[in-house]
């Protein structure tokens, strides 16, 4: 496996896939031919059927500037992954000078036709799950000393360089207001549900902090602001809505907060192994599903959970995430992906809770419900996989503005 490096990447949204990844192979392109006079890029599958919603063209036109032609095409779907693009050169001429395709397989990561993964480099020798308790179990360890042994002393101050965004976005989250970009209106919620929260008297609840925090972070991520990828852009709210949550109610120290990162961080990068973090390679579930599972596992393990719970509150929260569906409406991540980033950060508190009440035993492995999630993924129609062509994306939008 990759290091959390890999996994957790600051960068602005709306998309980790459609917007982060595209970034990269652009600026990737861009030095490979620096001294080229033209671009074409052609965007295949998800990315240009949900393209304009994400700011692909926006953010690769700002990369390669204005001499460059930007196609879509939604209908040529790639057989490695949907997210396929090929960027081509041309010098004064208009003769060919270079070109690459590349894969936007998720999280802000990208390959190329003909290689492996372009910035791939193995840190942990560990494959799935089962193999990782083993070392614990062998050495005595738990899962934060089994990521600094891999990762080495220095993981902890990146952690907290990742701690630090992730608290930013939700500080400026609960103070923004107006209406997020795009076609459908959709005006913020996060400073009004806090408001809320603060004068009701259920404030010695979670859900209301845990709902404001993850809007917060979600709603900056749609407007393009700086998050980190928890898996994903689209799910970037759970993981800093839960730490949030518990530093102010439990009084966590930093160096308890970057080791509950770091937890859920070894969760999501076992699913990024061994299944996929793309919507639109596996519907929602490979976004919001594996962020609960995160969420789940990492609250078990701050609230002092076994290794055998911590696993179980992971396989719940991705067990019942499966066959959730990516539509977006209109290819915004905006709804119905906001709204369900704050509902899955409380069914992660929810999954930890069930898990540490029982002794840790369970029928399914969190390995078993990752390769189970990975075919789940593989059997929905593509309609599901963000590409906003059916389920909640068939919602008119002229009908919504006339709510």
């Amino acid at each position: 496996m990759e290091s959390l490096r890999e996994l957790y990447k600051t960068g602005y949204g709306p998309s980790s896939s459609h917007t982060m990844g595209p970034q990269k192979a652009a600026e990737t392109f861009r030095k490979r031919n620096f001294d080229a006079a033209s671009y074409e890029v052609e965007l295949y599958g998800s990315l240009a059927a949900t393209g304009k919603g994400h700011l692909t063209d926006y953010i690769i036109l700002k990369t390669l500037g204005e001499n460059c032609n930007i196609v879509f095409k939604p209908e040529i779907i790639k057989e490695k992954h949907t997210n396929a693009m090929k960027f081509t050169a041309y010098d004064n001429n208009g003769k060919i000078t270079g070109e690459t395709l590349f894969y936007s397989v998720g999280g802000g990561k990208i390959t190329e036709e003909g290689e492996a993964d372009t910035d791939q480099k193995e840190v942990y020798k560990e494959k799935n799950f089962k193999e990782i308790m083993k070392w614990c179990r062998d050495n005595g360890k738990d899962l934060t000393e089994y990521v600094e042994f891999n990762e080495g002393r220095e993981i902890w101050d990146y952690l907290r360089d990742i701690l630090k965004v992730m608290d930013e976005a939700v500080e400026r989250g609960l103070k923004a207001e107006g209406l997020l970009p795009g076609k459908l209106k959709l005006a913020r919620k996060a400073k009004s549900y806090y408001e809320k929260f603060r004068k009701s008297g259920f404030q010695d609840r979670l859900e209301g902090r845990v709902y404001s925090y993850a809007l917060a972070v979600s709603e900056e991520n749609a407007a393009a602001g700086k998050v980190v990828t928890a898996p994903t852009c689209g799910a970037c709210g759970i993981i800093p809505a839960l730490l949030k949550a518990y530093k102010v109610t439990k009084d966590l120290t930093e160096d308890e907060l970057v080791k509950a990162l770091a937890v859920a961080g070894i969760l999501g990068n076992v699913v990024k192994k061994n299944a996929s973090i793309s919507g639109a390679e596996v519907g929602c579930q490979g976004e919001i599903g594996v962020a609960c599972s995160m969420g789940a596992g990492m609250v078990a393990y701050i609230l002092n959970g076994t290794l055998d719970q911590i696993e179980y509150a992971a396989e719940i929260g991705l067990e019942h995430c499966l066959g959730m569906t990516c539509d977006p409406i209109e290819g915004y991540v905006q709804v119905p992906c906001i709204e369900r980033n704050a509902i899955y950060s409380a069914k992660a508190i929810d999954c930890a809770y069930y898990s540490l009440m029982s002794d840790g035993e369970h029928l399914v492995s969190f390995d078993e419900i990752t390769e189970t999630m990975m075919e789940t993924g593989k059997d929905l129609r593509s309609e599901y996989k963000e590409t906003s062509l059916a389920g909640l994306a068939k919602v008119k939008l002229d009908k919504l503005l006339k709510k």
